[in-house]
């Protein structure tokens, strides 16, 4: 029996893209083998120039306008609702200001039409990107390494905005971070199991500085607070059990020293290692056990993900 062509919906997060925006979307591809029908959805973040109006011109199929800049996360989450609304097999995501070459969607959504991956990243090859500052791409390479050991999957580039879903992986995404969705998304689809691969390509030349952080430094705080938020919401037990672990040994290395000097016949004016350990070993057990009680709750969220996703496969259809 012959496969049914899918529908692909490449969408993209814009706020103030006007000088960009004509670029990317000239340049999607409008015709894919194994594509039936691609179309254009554009996400409006509160632009204050005319990126809703040249979206207009350039003859998008969907424009959604956020009022008010609410943050790229909030964007990406807009737009994966409204492709599933509009029966998207596959999603595309990019961006506005034509950093992802367009040309290599083909590429990029492949695994997927073949079976196998649901989600796939664009590996921009940030060593090889000559705006890129070495310490930058020691940052991209070395924040890929530590996305990729806590969610369990090889990702060579994890802040790749570039990367396509399936309509099943889509409908698994819950955003919860206000920030940017480039590494929840990914921790989020490592703990489901939802299959990830990762395809290379060639950026485009730079056309501005990134909005989404003022600084680089600024990038890194934000990025390990999303993946210390979202590991802690899928692994708390993990968490809170290296927390309290680590205070819980520190205090029981505090009772060794003060039982060396007592069995010495040292202990006079030692009791003050034996208070603080005390301390110590009760904060430790006091996060072990607010770990037990956070693994209780994760269990029910994942309870509720899933009621979730099966209310989502009602609502959308297919």
């Amino acid at each position: 029996m012959k496969e049914k062509k899918k529908k692909l919906i490449v969408m993209i997060p814009c706020y103030n893209e006007e000088k960009t925006l004509p670029l990317v979307v000239k340049t999607i591809p409008r015709e894919i083998p194994g594509i039936e029908k691609i179309e254009v959805l554009v996400i409006d973040d509160g632009s204050v120039d005319r990126t809703y109006e040249v979206a207009r011109s350039v003859g998008v199929d969907y424009i959604i306008r956020h009022c008010g800049n609410k943050g790229l996360a909030q964007a990406f989450a807009t737009g994966i609702e409204t492709a599933l609304k509009n029966e998207a097999d596959i999603i595309v995501n990019t961006d506005g200001d034509n950093q992802y070459p367009q040309q290599d969607i083909p590429r990029l959504i492949k695994p997927i039409l073949d079976g196998k991956a649901e989600i796939v990243i664009a590996d921009r090859q940030t060593s090889t990107i000559n705006h890129f500052s070495t310490t930058k791409k020691f940052l991209q390479w070395f924040g890929s390494k530590v996305v990729s050991w806590v969610s369990g999957v090889d990702i060579p580039d994890a802040s790749s905005g570039f990367r396509a879903y399936s309509r099943n992986a889509a409908m698994q995404m819950n955003i919860v971070t206000d920030f940017s969705y480039v590494i929840e998304t990914i921790i989020q689809a490592g703990k489901k199991k939802i299959p990830i691969a990762s395809i290379p390509v060639k950026t485009n030349a730079k056309t501005r500085e990134s909005r989404l952080y003022d600084n680089i430094w600024s990038h890194v705080k934000k990025s390990a607070g999303t993946i210390v938020r979202v590991f802690a919401m899928y692994e708390p037990l993990k968490v809170f059990f290296y927390m309290g672990g680590f205070i819980f040994l520190s205090g029981a290395i505090f009772v060794v020293r003060f039982l060396y000097y007592f069995f010495a016949g040292k202990s006079s004016g030692h009791i003050q290692s034996l208070v603080l350990a005390a301390v110590l070993i009760l904060i430790g057990f006091q996060i072990g056990v607010i770990g037990l009680l956070a693994d209780l709750i994760a269990g029910n969220r994942k309870f509720q993900e899933e009621i979730l996703y099966k209310l989502k496969k009602k609502a959308y259809g297919k």
